[in-house]
């Protein structure tokens, strides 16, 4: 009696997990879509958000360069005086004439407005050109901070799909399980099996469903760490709107792939762009040298008081002529050096990408055949459980032969699983490798 009991509790058990009706206690879960998670991870993240400050930080150098370049400086002025003045304090001296020493008091009053123009000034223009391309520069990177994101959360997102791939074949594999021992208990009802194929059965169970738990256990957690990295609350409840699922992938010819990329990748445009916000610099040190030329006046009214103020100006041309400057040389230096550094990375990212794109092409090639060798292992195994099932049915086998072929089937399926793994993570890796990796992943996942 203890014995059946313990059988009934663990078909409830099973039933339990295999239903549904668990998840109707809870809030509808939110249904995420590749496309959604990247999306809320691009508003949510850290680093595409500092990237996105930086950019709006060198707009604002690029503004204050354009005032200084070409725009006027305008101020207006506007005083009233009252004073005296000691001569002989000033240098004047009157010896035997009627003049006092502090002549006074005496006011006046000026309201002026001064104006600068910069007409020719070859080193600030240059500044605002490297300014400009410092802003291309900052976008530049703000674009590869979110590539990257991309990526990562196109990795967790693939790894939440394995967990419930895996939970799957787990709830799967419990199935078959309480189908043998139903198969065992009643043929030994009917005297055909022994006890100790019920009993072969019963352990087989539970280790599955001890199995199940763990891959379920799996599945959340990875549900977690894909809420947490999306801004999500980790009490929100999710269920991924795509499957884990394998869709051959034409391969790009590789001769087209890296001139591409050099196009695409925005870390290599970063650099370049930073190269030439370094040779503008050079060529505004170099500018340092030469004259500047300027127009600067002024336009007022001027009295003694504020009814007989009269209008005076000035209008003057300015040049100025750098006679000694030994700061522009170090400057030089430093800004050549920086240019040297710059071509190592250029030269090494170059190189790098090529090597990325190799690896992911090698890597999609293996994983497509892997695939397809364990999907051939699927179906093998699957053949080879239900003639042990057969077997077993017609008595002509115990139900050795039987847990041994589910045991080959769960690691056909596992097989499986890592081969399709494989195959999409290497779509992700070439979508990096190629630049424009949102795109790229979208329009390999079918999403476009």
């Amino acid at each position: 009696m203890r014995s059946e009991l313990r059988i009934a509790a663990l078909l409830s058990l099973a039933g339990w997990f295999a239903s549904a009706s668990i998840t109707a206690q809870q809030p509808a879960p939110y249904r995420l879509t590749l496309h959604d998670a990247i999306q809320k991870a691009l508003q949510a993240n850290l680093s595409v958000l500092t990237a996105g400050t930086k950019v709006d930080e060198a707009e604002g150098t690029r503004q204050r360069r354009f005032s200084a370049a070409l725009l006027p400086r305008v101020n207006a002025q506007a005083y009233a005086n009252y004073q005296n003045h000691d001569l002989q304090a000033e240098g004047l001296s009157f010896t035997g004439l009627p003049i006092p020493k502090v002549v006074g008091p005496f006011s006046n009053y000026d309201f002026r407005v001064y104006a600068q123009q910069n007409v020719i000034d070859l080193a600030s223009y240059r500044a605002l050109k490297a300014s400009e391309l410092a802003v291309d520069a900052g976008k530049m990177d703000e674009r590869d901070a979110r590539d990257l994101i991309v990526r990562a959360i196109a990795a967790l997102y693939l790894n939440a799909q394995s967990a419930w791939a895996r939970a799957e074949s787990a709830q799967a594999r419990v199935t078959d399980s309480i189908a043998l021992y139903k198969l065992a208990k009643d043929k030994h009802d009917a005297g055909t099996a022994t006890g100790v194929d019920v009993l072969r059965a019963q352990v087989q169970l539970a280790n599955d469903k001890q199995a199940l738990l763990i891959a379920v256990n799996q599945h959340k957690q990875s549900l977690l760490e894909l809420a947490r990295n999306l801004g999500m609350s980790p009490s929100t409840p999710l269920e991924l709107a795509e499957p884990l699922d394998y869709r051959p992938l034409k391969e790009p010819e590789m001769e087209t792939l890296v001139p591409a990329a050099m196009l695409e990748r925005a870390d290599y445009l970063s650099l370049a762009s930073q190269r030439a916000v370094l040779m503008e610099q050079l060529s505004a040190n170099h500018a340092r040298a030469l004259p500047k030329l300027s127009i600067n006046g002024n336009f007022g009214e001027i009295g003694r008081s504020i009814g007989s103020v009269k209008s005076t100006g000035l209008i003057q041309g300015q040049i100025d002529f750098t006679l000694f400057d030994r700061d522009r040389n170090g400057e030089a230096q430093e800004l050549a050096s920086r240019v040297r550094r710059i071509d190592d990375q250029i030269a090494d990212l170059r190189r790098g990408i090529d090597e990325e794109l190799r690896e992911a092409l090698l890597n999609l090639d293996s994983a497509a055949d892997q695939v397809a060798v364990a999907r051939d292992g699927q179906e093998l195994a699957q053949r080879e459980l239900q003639m042990a099932q057969d077997r077993f049915e017609q008595g002509t086998a115990n139900n050795v032969e039987v847990i041994t072929a589910q045991d080959e089937l769960e690691r056909a399926e596992e097989n499986y699983i890592v081969a399709v793994v494989s195959h999409v993570d290497a779509k992700f890796a070439l979508a990096r490798a190629m630049g424009d990796t949102e795109k790229n992943i979208l329009e390999f996942m079918g999403n476009h």
